[in-house]
């Protein structure tokens, strides 16, 4: 097998154990690409991303990129004539910098294209309630999440699975896929295949107007809807005038509460949905601790309404 010259670009925290298994693998890192330091609070010093820190701790060159149609960044990136430019978790790329590469640009994306391209893939595949979603691996082009697909792992979804438990398992995944895929393509045995642009669904960004609970629906939807935005951005509603954040639930669908009222028995603080209700077993006000539903219940007036 040839040992390719690879540039690896990524930021968070999700792309550190593809950058750890590709370091160990026969393949040469020239460069780790990663966004500049920032920092995480008003008086702190900027801090490395989580990548970037890796890679310092892996001995392996950095480069900090604000702009990434800067012509600087462009040659430095040709001058070191990798043979592919390896992607997780990083910004969309130009074609300039696609066109730098001898074989191509490839990229892990933690859903299974042509499901879910954009960018929050592993929480609408929980937020609509899937069974299974997984990995892909697939050539880069000037489209969002459309190039062709080098090879796929599936991953079941627990009915009590939030976001945060798969992309911990995702992002473990999906970096042995990652070598994987380098590996087929060193030994010339990738045989990369177009995607069905018809089956395509979006995984747009999430925002506060899209992460407010919608009591209407069934307490399944609700509960799906939760542990999806768990632990980030959160689902909420209001209390009266507050924003209440709901951390996680257990959807009752046999239990008949109506839509919103607030309930407390036998121990449980419950909430009712469209069809059903769900169980609160996590929740927060603003300028509070996370509470447990008990005690919410023990503090706060059941008598309003979630809306």
């Amino acid at each position: 097998m040839k040992a390719l010259n690879l540039v690896f670009m990524g930021s968070p925290d999700f792309a550190v154990p593809s950058l750890e298994k590709l370091h160990q693998s026969p393949h040469h890192i020239s460069a780790v690409v990663s966004n500049p330091d920032k920092r995480r609070g008003r008086r702190s010093k900027p801090e490395p991303t989580d990548v970037k820190r890796k890679a310092i701790e892996l001995g392996l060159p950095t480069i900090d990129v604000e702009d990434l149609h800067s012509k600087t960044f462009s040659e430095k990136l040709a001058g070191l004539k990798p043979d592919l430019l390896v992607i997780v978790a990083f910004r969309i790329l130009p074609s300039s910098i696609l066109e730098i590469p001898n074989i191509g640009s490839i990229n892990l994306h933690a859903s299974l294209l042509p499901k879910y391209r954009g960018a929050a893939p592993i929480h609408w595949a929980v937020i609509n309630g899937d069974k299974e979603t997984g990995c892909t691996i697939f050539y880069l082009d000037e489209k969002v999440d459309t190039g062709k697909i080098i090879i796929q792992e599936k991953t079941k979804i627990g009915p009590m699975d939030t976001t945060g438990d798969l992309y911990e398992r995702l992002k473990y995944s999906g970096a042995e896929l990652l070598a994987e895929s380098v590996n087929l393509i060193a030994e010339g045995k990738a045989r990369p295949v177009e995607q069905n642009h018809e089956e395509a669904t979006p995984a747009p960004k999430l925002f506060r107007d899209n992460t407010k609970i919608d009591f209407s629906q069934s307490a399944r939807q609700v509960h799906n809807f939760i542990r999806g935005l768990n632990p980030f951005p959160v689902a909420w509603c209001r209390y009266d005038d507050e924003k209440l954040n709901i951390y996680s639930s257990a959807p009752k669908p046999e239990k008949d509460l109506s839509t919103g009222k607030l309930k407390f028995e036998e121990n449980k603080l419950f909430a009712g949905c469209g069809e059903g209700a769900i169980e609160i077993k996590k929740l927060q006000l603003p300028g509070t601790k996370k509470m447990s539903g008990r005690e919410f219940a023990n503090g706060y007036s059941l008598e309003k309404t979630l809306r």
